[in-house]
């Protein structure tokens, strides 16, 4: 099952998509002849099972994996014909894994953020050192700015990592597994974080989640995957129903509506629950938590 995708924000067609993709690594395919458009303007969420390719997607998005066939477009173009600081000036990544110089500082390594704006006639500035200092408060690590990254525990090292990206200061954000190592405080600080970007109408915003309740709450825009193909995609209220989440996750569900928000929340259910397992096909695909 396949949902029709909705566009959303500025109007701008085909700001970042793949068409017939073939991606895999060392002779091992994960997807084939997959199409994917992301909607200008989203704050788009990818969810599915592990090693379903949803990594493996964002790689390719972002450059740092090469089809064996089909094209990734940036901006209408193919990716793989801009130069690399093109690329780094349009669009940042966040991956799940990344590692830090020996002894580097937290402001110099958010710092290279800004690395792809420089060049023979643009140097360092004043405007620079702003967004430096914008990036790390809005990350919460300014008082983090002396202390060598080696030093700094995995949920302080993962915002410094969500600071550089934003340092970078590009229209399209892709984030793999952003929350990881995070507790639930910080998991939830950086996911409004990246609801704010949105908000102000000047960035696209990919990242790959395995938290449904996370997703759902703060995507507008939601890719299922499985077995390395889209199984739908569409407003949070058209993925979470029972039928999709049994489709992707080979779970029995019921989606309620989440108290918080007033969107879906996805009930994982078991046989001892008390409901049984075979009923939740019959279950309200809303009810009133």
């Amino acid at each position: 099952m396949k949902t029709a995708t909705t566009t959303t924000g500025s109007g701008c067609s085909d700001v970042l998509s793949g068409h017939g993709l073939d991606l895999g690594y060392d002779g091992r395919s994960i997807s084939e002849g997959l199409d994917v458009v992301v909607p200008p303007g989203s704050f788009t969420a990818i969810i599915g099972p592990n090693a379903c390719g949803k990594s493996t997607l964002l790689r390719a998005l972002s450059r740092l994996l090469k089809p064996t066939a089909g094209v990734v477009h940036l901006d209408g173009r193919d990716i793989h014909g801009y130069r690399t600081r093109e690329v780094a000036r349009r669009l940042a990544l966040l991956p799940q894994q990344s590692t830090a110089p020996d002894g580097i500082t937290v402001a110099d390594l958010v710092a290279r953020g800004r690395f792809p704006h420089q060049g023979l006639l643009r140097q360092w500035s004043e405007a620079d050192t702003a967004t430096v200092d914008e990036a790390m408060a809005a990350t919460g690590v300014t008082e983090l700015s002396d202390r060598a990254v080696s030093e700094l525990s995995g949920g302080q090292r993962q915002r410094v990592w969500l600071a550089l990206a934003l340092a970078q200061d590009t229209p399209v954000l892709l984030l793999d597994e952003p929350t990881t190592f995070l507790d639930i405080a910080h998991q939830l600080e950086v996911l409004r974080l990246c609801r704010r970007l949105h908000r102000t109408g000047h960035y696209t915003l990919v990242t790959v989640l395995h938290d449904l309740a996370l997703a759902f709450r703060f995507a507008d825009h939601v890719i299922a995957m499985k077995d390395g193909r889209i199984v739908a995609e569409g407003p949070p209220g058209e993925i979470a129903t029972p039928e999709i989440m049994r489709e992707v996750y080979g779970i029995e569900s019921v989606v309620i509506t989440d108290p918080a928000t007033g969107g879906p929340l996805v009930v994982p259910l078991e046989p001892d629950d008390g409901f049984p397992a075979h009923a939740a096909a019959a279950a309200p695909l809303r009810a009133t938590a």
